[in-house]
């Protein structure tokens, strides 16, 4: 797998909060590069499906948990 490019860190945010600092990590990365996400927010995970699905991204890894865990690669 590739190196990630940028490491988020958006535990204890809430809705819509982990998708806001996303989309602002995502504008000033390249197609190509990697995201890893770090969040506690219990809508996370479909929140990130939508959000990839809209802005083209692929989610490569998601692991679930207290802390959940997402590399998304941008497309």
């Amino acid at each position: 797998m590739s190196e990630i490019d940028h490491k988020l860190n958006c535990e204890g945010m809430n809705c819509p909060m982990p998708i806001v600092e996303l989309t602002k990590a995502a504008r000033s990365l390249s197609s190509g590069q990697r995201i890893e996400v770090r969040a506690t927010d219990l809508a996370f995970k479909p929140d990130l499906e939508a959000w990839a699905r809209r802005m083209g991204h692929t989610i490569e890894q998601f692991e679930p948990g207290d802390v959940q865990t997402a590399v998304v690669c941008l497309g």
